[in-house]
């Protein structure tokens, strides 16, 4: 009986000692009751609680702890520049995937202009050539009607044309 009696005496002077204790301030901090203001007063109230910051574990060995940090550090270094080469790699192989296609799309447009302005031109060429043929063959029909109508005279009064031959005329 006399153990049980020692472990109750004990139990209350570590419950006394828990009491007894203060609470974490961070704890007290946000218990804080906040004013409610007034309807009346048109005055906001911020209250701003720091966040709460994770305790660090304290080891006893300092440099352990700086080489881990350090090669986390650079561990996170390599997988920040990976990603940007990756991103950058996605972004060159969308602007190639684009970029031939609307320069692709440009070439079809000029060839297609070019064809239109080349089919343009032939066909002007082709007016200009059937206007010029039509004047020649005018031109023809008015030299044969100009001929016939001398002969028709020379005929008519029996006259030979002075002009026969260029070189021989009379």
């Amino acid at each position: 009986m006399g153990e049980e009696e020692a472990e109750k005496v004990e139990l209350e002077q570590v419950s006394k000692h828990e009491e007894e204790t203060p609470k974490d301030v961070a704890e007290e901090k946000s218990v804080i009751p906040v004013p409610v203001p007034d309807e009346s007063s048109k005055a906001i109230v911020a209250v701003a609680t720091p966040p709460p910051q994770p305790e660090k574990a304290k080891s006893s060995g300092g440099s352990i702890d700086r080489d881990i940090v350090l090669a986390k550090v650079a561990q996170d270094k390599k997988l920040a520049l990976i990603k940007a080469w990756e991103d950058n790699e996605k972004t060159k192989a969308e602007n190639n995937g684009i970029r031939p296609t609307s320069t692709q799309e440009k070439l079809e447009k000029m060839k297609a202009e070019i064809a239109e302005k080349m089919k343009n031109k032939i066909a002007e060429i082709h007016r200009i050539a059937e206007e010029k043929r039509a004047m020649v063959e005018a031109k023809k029909g008015e030299e044969i009607l100009k001929a016939e109508e001398l002969a028709a005279k020379f005929r008519a009064t029996g006259k030979t044309p002075k002009r026969v031959v260029g070189c021989f005329s009379y």
